[in-house]
């Protein structure tokens, strides 16, 4: 036994050191697969998502797209003007809530958005090649996990 830690192997065997160096290299995948797009890992999600609400019918406001992306508020406030500013969005007043903003992505935002979740559906291919379904299943399960309350 490590003094310095309860695992055997050290860091090695942390599930939470494995889980972090993992998303490390998923996430430097991802970076590399989106910028030939312009985009960032939060933009993308942004637009997706934002893209996805919209050809489901919804017209959603801010908050809407943050609970789909499970981003902060404010960030996806300001992502959302950054994806504004360059056309891939529109943002207008709810009528249903005239505080709220309405986002809808625009042509030039479907297009790109198609394309990016070809890109990314791809990076994800290649980057989970030969992992398990169970694996899936199991990220499944962690993604919807909420940890008992601390005393």
């Amino acid at each position: 036994m490590n003094p310095a830690t309860r695992f055997a192997n050290g860091p090695a065997d942390s599930p939470g050191f494995l889980l972090w160096r993992l998303t490390l290299r998923w996430q430097r995948a991802v970076t590399e697969a989106l910028a030939p797009l312009g985009l960032t890992h939060v933009q993308f999600v942004l637009l997706a998502c934002t893209w996805w609400l919209n050809t489901q019918g919804h017209q959603p406001n801010q908050v809407t797209i943050a609970d789909q992306a499970a981003t902060d508020v404010k960030m996806t406030s300001e992502i959302l003007r950054k994806l504004e500013s360059r056309g891939l969005v529109r943002r207008g007043t709810d009528t249903q809530d005239t505080r709220a903003k309405v986002v809808i992505v625009t042509e030039a935002g479907a297009v790109l958005a198609r394309r990016a979740v070809m890109v990314m559906e791809q990076a994800d291919a290649e980057f989970f090649a030969g992992i398990s379904g169970s694996f899936v299943d199991q990220m499944r399960e962690l993604a919807a996990f909420v940890p008992p309350e601390r005393p």
